[in-house]
C-alpha cells in the first residue's frame, strides 16, 4: 500500500516532532522515547518518500499580508530531512540508553523540530523565525544540564542572538530590494544585504574569530544533548548559506579552507575529547563552505561535494560524539590523558569509534573519502585561475585541514584506548547506545562503499551521473592521496606530541581574548556614554541656573561675577558720545 505524497506533503514534520516532546514529559521514559523515535523516523521516511514526486511548495498561504511557505520541498530540503530524520532516531536512542534526563530528550525533539522548520520554510520570513526558535531550544538543551553548562549557555546565546539579529537584518533588506521572501522568485539573498547575511549565518557555521561559542558550549552538557547539538545548528547553517549565495563565491571557499586548517589546529591542542570534536565541526564545516563556495568556477559538482559532506558528517561526527560520550558517562573522566588501554574493556565502543574516526579523515571505505574527495577534487579545478591569494592555496588548505584531521584522531584514540595501561574498568555502551552507535557506524559504512546511493540522494545528480563529470573516488590518485595524508597524520602526531602538549598550555584560542575583551569594551562603553551623559548634563544645568539668575536679577547676577555696573555705564555713554561726535566731523568734511 502506498501513501499518497499529496497526503504526505500536508504533513508538516516539526509539528510530530514538537507533539512528540511533548508525549516524552507526559508518559513514561519507555513509552515517551518510544513516541519520539517514531516521530523522528517518520521525518525520515517522509523525506524518502516525497523524493518521489512530492516536490513542490505545500502549505503556501499569507502571513501578516505576506506570502509564506510553511513546508517547501525541494531536492536541498529532502536531502536534510533525509539525514536529519534519521540521525534524530539514532540520538533518541543514545538518549534513552545513556539514562537521559526526560527534559534533555524534550528540550532535544524541540530543538530537532526548529531545525526541521528552518530546513523546510520556503521563504526568508519562515526561517527567520525558525531559525530564532533554533537558537532558543538548543540554549535550554545546553542551560538544562546545571553547572558549568550554565554560564556557556549565556555565551551561546548572546551569540546566537546576535547571530539572528544581524540576519533579520539582512532579511529585511533583501525583502525591501527584492519586493518578496520567497526562495523560489529571488536566486539567493539580494547583493545589497550580502554581508549581514554571511555574518549572520555566519556565526552559527563558525566562521573564525565568530567560533568561539562552539568549543566552549558542546563540551558542557549531558553527552545525549551535546550528540543533538554537534550535528544541527551548524550543519542547518551551512544549508542556509547555499540558500543565500546559490552562486558560490570564492570568499565563502576562502573563509571554508582556512576553517578547515584553523579548527583542525586548535583540535591538536585539546585533552577534553569533546572540546576536540567541538573543534573538528568547524574544520568540516569549512570543507561544505568550500565546497558551496567553489560553485563560482566549477559549477554544480562542487555543490554536490559540499552537500555530501554535509550529509556525511551529521553521521560520523554525530557516530564521535556518541562513542566519546560513552566513555565519559562510564568512567566519568573527561581528560584523555587520564584515560588510557580502554579498547580492552570498551571493544564494541573502540570499534565504532574506528568507524567514525575513518570516516572524517577520508579512510577508503567510509563515506568521509567520498565526500572530502569531491571537495578537493573540486579546488583542484582552480588551480588554472587567477586568484587573489595565489594559485592553488584553497587546495592546500583544505590538504593541510586533512592532515590535522588524521593527527587530530590518532591522538584522541591513542589517549583513550592505547596510551597506557588500562587504570580504568568500565562497562561498554549499553544496548541502546549501541542501538544509536550502529545505526551512523553502518550508514557511515553503507555510504562509503555504495557510495552510487549517496550521490543519487544528492542535488544535480545527473550532473554528476551525466558525460559532462565523472567522479571516480577509487582512482588511483584518489586512494594514494588518502594513503599520503594517513602516513603524514601519523608521523605528524608522533614526532610533535611533546611541542603539541606544550603548545596546549601556551596556545589560546581567540576567546582569550574575546571575552574579556568584550566584557571590558562594554564596561568602558557603559561607563564613556554614562560619564558623557554625566558631564553634558552638569553643564546644561550649570548653564541654564546662570540664565535664570540673570534674567532674574541681572544687576545682581553681574555683580556677583565682579562687574561695578556705574563704571561701565559712564564707559558706554563715553564711548556713544565719542561716536557721534567723529559722526559729526565727518560729516562736515564731506559737506565742505
Amino acid at each position: 500500500m502506498t501513501v499518497p505524497t499529496d497526503l504526505l506533503a500536508s504533513i508538516p514534520p516539526y509539528v510530530l516532532i514538537a507533539f512528540a516532546a511533548l508525549a516524552v514529559l507526559a508518559l513514561p521514559r519507555r513509552s515517551g522515547h518510544a513516541v519520539a523515535a517514531l516521530a523522528t523516523a517518520f521525518t525520515f521516511a517522509q523525506a524518502v518518500l516525497l523524493g518521489d514526486g512530492g516536490t513542490g511548495a505545500h502549505l503556501a498561504t499569507q502571513f501578516l499580508g505576506f506570502d509564506v511557505v510553511f513546508f517547501n520541498v525541494d531536492q536541498f530540503s529532502l536531502l536534510m530531512g533525509v539525514v536529519v530524520g534519521f540521525l534524530a532516531t539514532a540520538a533518541v536512542l543514545y538518549a534513552y540508553g545513556s539514562e537521559a534526563p526526560t527534559w534533555v530528550t524534550a528540550f532535544a525533539l524541540i530543538y530537532v523540530a526548529t531545525t526541521v522548520g528552518t530546513i523546510y520554510a520556503g521563504d526568508w520570513l519562515t526561517l527567520i523565525f525558525f531559525w530564532e526558535l533554533m537558537a532558543v531550544t538548543s540554549t535550554l538543551l545546553v542551560w538544562q544540564h546545571g553547572g558549568e553548562a550554565v554560564r556557556a549557555g549565556y555565551r551561546y546565546a548572546l551569540f546566537h542572538g546576535t547571530g539572528g539579529t544581524v540576519l533579520l537584518a539582512a532579511v529585511v533588506v533583501h525583502f525591501a530590494n527584492a519586493g518578496t521572501f520567497l526562495f523560489s522568485e529571488t536566486a539567493g539573498i539580494d547583493p545589497a544585504a550580502t554581508l549581514l547575511a554571511a555574518v549572520g549565518i555566519g556565526i552559527n557555521c563558525g566562521f573564525i574569530f565568530l567560533h568561539s561559542w562552539l568549543p566552549d558550549t558542546y563540551p558542557r552538557p549531558h553527552v545525549a544533548a551535546s550528540v543533538f547539538l554537534s550535528v544541527f545548528t551548524t550543519k542547518t547553517a551551512a544549508y542556509v548559506m547555499y540558500r543565500a549565495f546559490p552562486e558560490g563565491g570564492m570568499w565563502l571557499a576562502y573563509i571554508g579552507g582556512f576553517m578547515a586548517v584553523y579548527g583542525a589546529f586548535f583540535a591538536l591542542l585539546q585533552y577534553d575529547p569533546r572540546r576536540l570534536l567541538s573543534y573538528h565541526i568547524q574544520a568540516q564545516v569549512g570543507y561544505m563552505l568550500a565546497g558551496f563556495g567553489l560553485a563560482t568556477y566549477v559549477g554544480e559538482f562542487a555543490v554536490v561535494g559540499g552537500f555530501a559532506h554535509l550529509f556525511n558528517n551529521v553521521l560520523y561526527k554525530s557516530l564521535l560524539f556518541m562513542a566519546v560520550g560513552v566513555v565519559v558517562y562510564r568512567t566519568g573522566v573527561e581528560d584523555i590523558r587520564d584515560m588510557g588501554g580502554l579498547w580492552r574493556v570498551m571493544p564494541v565502543t573502540f570499534l565504532v569509534y574506528l568507524v567514525g574516526a575513518a570516516s572524517i579523515t577520508a579512510v577508503p571505505g567510509f563515506n568521509g573519502f567520498i565526500s572530502k574527495g569531491m571537495v578537493i577534487d573540486s579546488a583542484h579545478e582552480v588551480h588554472n585561475f587567477e586568484l587573489l591569494l595565489g594559485e592553488g592555496l584553497l587546495w592546500w588548505l583544505l590538504i593541510l585541514g586533512g592532515v590535522g584531521t588524521f593527527m587530530s584522531f590518532i591522538k584522541l584514540g591513542y589517549y583513550v584506548f592505547f596510551h597506557g595501561s588500562a587504570t580504568l574498568s568500565p562497562d561498554d555502551a549499553t544496548r541502546f547506545q549501541t542501538g544509536g552507535m550502529l545505526l551512523a557506524a553502518g550508514a557511515c559504512v553503507f555510504f562509503g562503499v555504495f557510495y552510487g546511493q549517496l550521490i543519487e540522494l544528492m542535488p544535480f545528480t545527473e550532473f554528476v551521473r551525466g558525460d559532462e563529470v565523472y567522479f571516480d573516488p577509487y582512482s588511483r590518485s584518489h586512494v594514494t592521496e588518502s594513503a599520503a595524508l594517513l602516513v603524514a597524520g601519523f608521523v605528524g602526531f608522533f614526532s610533535l606530541k611533546r611541542p603539541l602538549g606544550w603548545l596546549a598550555h601556551w596556545m589560546p584560542d581567540i576567546d582569550a581574548v574575546l571575552f574579556p575583551g568584550a566584557f571590558y569594551l562594554g564596561r568602558g562603553s557603559v561607563w564613556g556614554v554614562t560619564e558623557l551623559w554625566a558631564a553634558v548634563d552638569r553643564a546644561t544645568m550649570a548653564v541654564a541656573g546662570a540664565t535664570m539668575r540673570t534674567a532674574s536679577d541681572p544687576r545682581e547676577a553681574l555683580s556677583r561675577a565682579g562687574v561695578d555696573i556705574e563704571i561701565r555705564a559712564g564707559i558706554g555713554r563715553s564711548v556713544l558720545f565719542l561716536t557721534l561726535a567723529a559722526g559729526i566731523a565727518l560729516l562736515a568734511s564731506l559737506l565742505v
